[in-house]
């Protein structure tokens, strides 16, 4: 199914527009106005639906985790965005939280490790924030972890994960604050796939489903012609 049924704008036209808010850093004002301009109205549902549709096509397999979170502002208060990468600068999973404990520690590497899809990794490195030493034990004691994964504390392990923090920020700076959760949620999903894509990380099948074009590519996801 395409996703599109009972929207007032055609499939390619609302793609077209959750692509350049996600990928450029155009802030949503901005673009909001552009669209207004040819009686187009943004929708950010999409952006969660690309990540689902996208789930099967993800780079599963790494062996070793980089795992932080940053802090991200919404409705004048601080959340924080947990964030996972390889050792290359691959994304591997994300999920923003209202809190920064061990529980919130465990709930996104509970659910990393679910999506990776039995591709367990040998070492999880993260700075010296107690709480994921206490997630990485519950994880363990509970099955869901095997004993034999190694977790290193030492912060340079994640200074490519901290520029990377950086780098998604720069996408988030234009948004001047989210004003709820599920908008936050929203469009960091959005960000997040649209810079897996820089990235290269579904190059291949770019080349094998979407004939070389990642705009060919994301409109077939939703059974659309490009």
């Amino acid at each position: 199914m395409s996703g599109f049924r009972w929207r007032h704008f055609c499939g390619e036209v609302i793609l077209w527009a959750v692509r350049w808010y996600c990928r450029y850093g155009v802030s949503y004002r901005d673009l909001k106005e552009m669209l207004h301009e040819r009686g187009v109205e943004v929708d950010q549902r999409y952006a969660p639906e690309l990540e689902k549709r996208l789930a099967w096509y993800r780079s599963r397999l790494s062996f070793s985790w980089r795992v932080d979170e940053t802090y991200v502002k919404v409705k004048d208060r601080w959340r924080y965005l947990y964030r996972a990468i390889d050792k290359n600068g691959a994304t591997l999973d994300f999920h923003l939280s209202q809190r920064r404990n061990m529980e919130a520690a465990k709930r996104f590497l509970g659910a990393a490790l679910k999506r990776a899809h039995g591709c367990i990794p040998r070492v999880i490195s993260t700075d010296k924030n107690p709480a994921y030493c206490d997630a990485i034990a519950a994880l363990k004691k509970e099955g869901t972890l095997p004993p034999y994964v190694e977790h290193r504390q030492a912060k340079y392990f994640n200074n490519r994960l901290e520029a990377d923090h950086g780098q998604l920020k720069r996408r988030i700076r234009p948004t001047l604050g989210f004003k709820s959760m599920r908008s936050a949620r929203a469009t960091i999903t959005g960000f997040e796939i649209m810079r897996m894509f820089r990235k290269g990380q579904f190059r291949f099948w770019i080349e094998c489903v979407g004939g070389g074009t990642e705009v060919r590519f994301i409109a077939r996801l939703f059974g659309l012609q490009a």
